[in-house]
This record gives structure tokens, sequence and C-alpha cells, in this order.
């Protein structure tokens, strides 16, 4: 049978209880264990798909086209697990749930109530990510801050998951903050103390806390925390600030975390395999040189929008010795930019991610041209193949009113248009094309060079397409269309030739990179904006 680790956060949010839980997370498998992460969302949308960016940052998909928080990003790129539609439960999506059983009549007559009928979906949820992914032992992150009306349900499915199950199949981690109060000088437990008392006003008695501080706790704090919170001294752990976001695992493995908790599932320590992440860490602090890349979007002000390509920039960078400096550019005032070369006097490459809508699109297709005009290795994602395919169509191959339909539902030429199945959808979520899907790469191609294998299956969130009435003319003129969705005759990646380094792809593929192991597409962009810096100076 499984374990469960139940990871709560008090005081306030921000803590990093998504990174708490990926790090231990990533201690255990490195002892051996399949491990299984979820989240827990009090929000009542269905999912974040819908959701402005501004809202909630980026939405993340999972291989099987789950439209999710971005704590599963971190969680993939911790763990490097793939994990699916059980690992994002919203209030949303357990009402909807209970709602459509009503319906159909399946709770017999019973007047439906959030205890036990919320409760039980919710528990369900839990169990089901435990039977389908075959997990040792499963980490469940609950969003919010305990207190919050919004989570109240959670917390009382999982008092309920621990009475069912006992303290040797379930264990409670509570992350809280410990500030340092200028003027006397000192760190402070009573709002770790708070949170507990609040926490076991739920019914749930914390197994582990987690104290987030500016600094390392004395053990006179640590044995004040465990004298009124009703926890070991081993069991306080420091989560204290880092400027390199991967020294929290093994912080964590150094206060023996992991082994507090395989102790508590008398489970066996078998030896720890993390040298490949001490190596991580130290490759990170050890970067001299730097480049910059440009990210040209329109949520650029909450770079959450952007995170997992940020992330994997990163991550390019570690395995070509450079740490990435991202310049963010607003696209939509790079429309009324007239001089643009000042905007990337500085960028060894440009990069234009994912994104929806009409506003700031000029601007994006502005960097495009700038790129393939000045020779400056480009990546585009998603949005930003269809605008290189828009770009390229105007500007080389004279198709003047080249746009998309969803920009013009009635342009005169539709390069990118609806794929044929969502034209009168009128509902936005879940009807994008998601998830993995086969992509056929060209042999001698750039992408082809760069995968080193002729089939790949990659990660999709998009509802419009390349228009195949418009691929003869633009491989007439140069457009190279290196892969391909043979069982839909879709296009996935075009490249330029004669261009140091001009890739963009449909899908996604900052959803699939890793810290210790670099996406393809990234890793070739990072070398050859490296390669075109040290050229250009």
């Amino acid at each position: 049978m499984a374990k469960f680790v139940f990871v709560t956060g008090g005081v306030v949010s921000g803590l990093g209880k998504g990174i708490t839980a990926s790090s231990l997370a990533l201690l255990l498998k490195a002892r051996g264990y399949k491990v299984f992460m979820q989240k827990f969302d009090p929000y009542i949308n269905v999912d974040p798909g819908t959701m402005s960016p501004y809202q909630h940052g980026e939405v993340y998909v999972t291989q099987d086209g789950a439209e999710t928080d971005l704590d599963l990003g971190h969680y993939e790129r911790f763990i490097d697990e793939e994990l699916n539609y059980t690992s994002n439960i919203t209030t949303g999506k357990v009402y909807q749930s209970v709602i459509e059983k009503e319906r159909r009549g399946d709770y017999l007559g019973a007047t439906v109530q959030i205890v036990p009928h919320i409760t039980d979906e919710i528990k369900s949820k839990v169990y089901a990510a435990a039977s389908t992914s075959g997990a040792d032992i499963v980490i469940t992150e609950i969003g919010g801050t305990i207190g919050d009306i919004e989570s109240q349900s959670f917390i009382e499915a999982l008092r309920q998951i621990r009475n069912e199950l006992g303290k040797e199949n379930t264990l409670f981690v509570h992350a809280t903050l410990v500030p340092y109060i200028y003027g006397s000088n000192e760190l402070k437990t009573k709002p770790t103390q708070h949170s507990v008392i609040e926490l076991r006003g739920m019914g749930i008695q914390p197994d582990l806390i987690v104290c987030r501080s500016s600094e390392e706790l004395s053990e006179h704090l640590k044995d004040k925390i465990s004298l009124y919170c009703s926890v070991p001294p081993r069991n306080v752990i420091d989560s204290v600030d880092v400027k390199n976001i991967f020294w929290v695992p093994l912080n964590y493995y150094k206060q023996g975390m992991d082994q507090i908790v395989l102790e508590q599932f008398k489970l066996v320590i078998k030896k720890s395999n993390i040298k490949y992440w001490e190596d991580l860490v130290e490759k990170v602090d050890s970067l001299k040189d730097e480049i910059e890349i440009a990210l040209v979007g329109k949520y650029v002000e909450l770079h959450d929008a952007y995170i997992s390509v940020s992330e994997s920039l990163k991550h390019a960078g570690y395995a070509n010795d450079v740490k990435i400096n991202i310049n963010w550019v607003n696209s939509e005032e790079l429309e009324k930019e007239k001089d643009i070369s000042k905007v990337f006097k500085n960028s060894a490459g440009i990069i234009v991610p994912g994104g929806f809508g009409s506003r700031g699109i000029e601007g994006k297709i502005k960097a495009i041209k700038y790129a393939r005009e000045n020779n400056i290795p480009y990546l585009g994602i998603c949005l930003g193949m269809q605008l290189a395919v828009i770009e390229f169509a105007r500007n080389v191959c004279g198709i003047h009113e080249a746009s998309s339909t969803e920009f013009n539902e009635l342009c005169k030429e539709p390069i990118i248009d609806l794929m044929a199945e969502q034209k009168g959808i009128i509902n936005k979520g879940g009807t994008l094309r998601l998830g993995n899907y086969d992509c056929k790469l060209v042999k001698d191609s750039q992408a082809y060079k760069e995968y080193k294998q002729e089939n790949i299956k990659e990660r999709h969130r998009h509802r419009y397409e390349f228009n195949n009435k418009y691929r003869e003319v633009l491989e007439k003129n140069g457009m190279v269309f290196s892969g391909i969705n043979e069982e839909a005759n879709l296009v996935e990646i075009i490249e330029l030739k004669n261009h140091p380094h001009f890739i963009a792809c449909q899908f996604h593929p900052e959803f699939k990179s890793r810290p210790t192991r670099p996406h393809p597409l990234f890793n070739s962009f990072i070398r050859e904006s490296k390669v075109f810096i040290n050229k250009s100076n």
C-alpha cells in the first residue's frame, strides 16, 4: 500500500510549500522509492486553463493533456517523473464531479453535503493518485494557507485519511514562517506556534515542521518550537533563504528530513544516490560566463507567466556553462519602438513563447523579423512558431496580408487557422490540442540533428494550426518543415536554411526540460546564442 505525505502551509502564502514538497520527493526518490506528486488548489475554477496568466502564472500541461497549476512544473523538474490528470485537483473539479453524480442519482436521493460527499470525493482523488501511478509514496501539497475558508474541506478530508490509515501510512509536513524582527534583532517563533494551533483546531497534528527563515534556527528555538508544537526537536527543519534554489533539497538532506519520513513509515532507509544533485548545485554555483536572452511576450511583468520557459533557458545554460540573464521585452511596447536594435543590442538570442489573443502580436513579429534578418539565434514556441510563419509569408514570400484567424476571423490570407474540429466550439476549457502528440522529423534537418532520433513525442496546448495550403510557397522560398504529425498532417516544427539557428515548434518543449537534462531545442538555442555573442564581441 502506498504511503501518503501531506504538505500544508501557515502564517503567509509564498513560503515555498511546492519546493518543500518537491525537495522531499527528490530525496525519497534518491533513496530508491517510486514517488508521485499532487497539488490541491482551493479555487472554484475546474482548472487554470481559462485563467489569465496575471491571475495564476503559466498553465502547466501534463503528458496526458491536463491543464494544471505551475507548481507541477516544479514537481516534474525536481523529480524527473511525468505526472498526470490526478496530480492537480481543484475545488471546482471536486464539486463538478459531486454535482454530476447527484444529477445521475448516484447518491440515491441522499442530501448531498460537505461531509461526507465532498470529503469522500477529495479522498478518492488522493487514492486515485496512488493507484494510477503505482507509487510507493504520494506527496500532496495543499494550496493556500491554514485558516483559509476555501481549503477547509481539503483539510477535513486529510484528517479523515489519517484516521483511516494511521500514522504509519500518513505524515503531515507543515511549512511556517519564522520572521526576523529588526530592532529586537531576533527570530520569532510565535507565528509558527499559532499556525500549528490553527492546524490542531482542524484535527491535524503535524509530524514535521519546516521553518522558513532568513537564518538558521538555534537549538534553543528548535527546542521551543518542539515544546509548544509537540514534535521532536529533530522534526523541526530549517528552510533558510538561498540564492540557488537547488540547495533546498541538500539542506533538507543534511537535516535528515527523508530519514524522518521513512522511519515514521517503517520503510527501509536505503543508501541515497544524491551525488547527481550535488554536482548540479556545484555547476550552477560555479558559472562565471553570462549571456543575455531576449524573451518577447505580453505578460512579462509577471515572470511566473513564463516560468517553465525561463527555467528551461537556465537548464540549457548549465549544460553550456553560461548563466542566462533574461531581457524581458514587452511586445506591446515593442510595437511603438522605432529602433528595435536598441532593445536587442546585448541579446545573444531571441525567444518568442506561447500566448493567446491579438494584443502585442505585431511587436512579436517585429522581433522575429529582426532575428531573421540579423542572423540572431531564434526559438519560437507555439504562438512563436505561428508568428514566425506569418512573418516569413509577409516579408519573404510577399503574402502581405498573411495573418491568423485568431487575430482576424475575416483575414484574406489565413496562414494560421482553426483546426476543422474546433470550428463552432463555444466553451474554451479543455478544447485545445493538449498533451503528448507524435512528431516525425526530417532526417537531414537541424531538428533531427538535435534530437538524434526520427520519432518524438511533445506536449501541446493550442487551438490554431498552420494552414497546409501555404506550405508549398513557403518551402519554395526556403522554409523547412522539419517536424510533422503524420496522423493529422499537422506542421510541428519549422526552420530556416542559411541561418545559424532559426527553429520554431508548435508544441511546448519547456514542459520536458530538466535541470540535469535540458531539452534539445533549448540546448541548441543557447549553444548557438553563445557562439553568436562570442563572434559579435
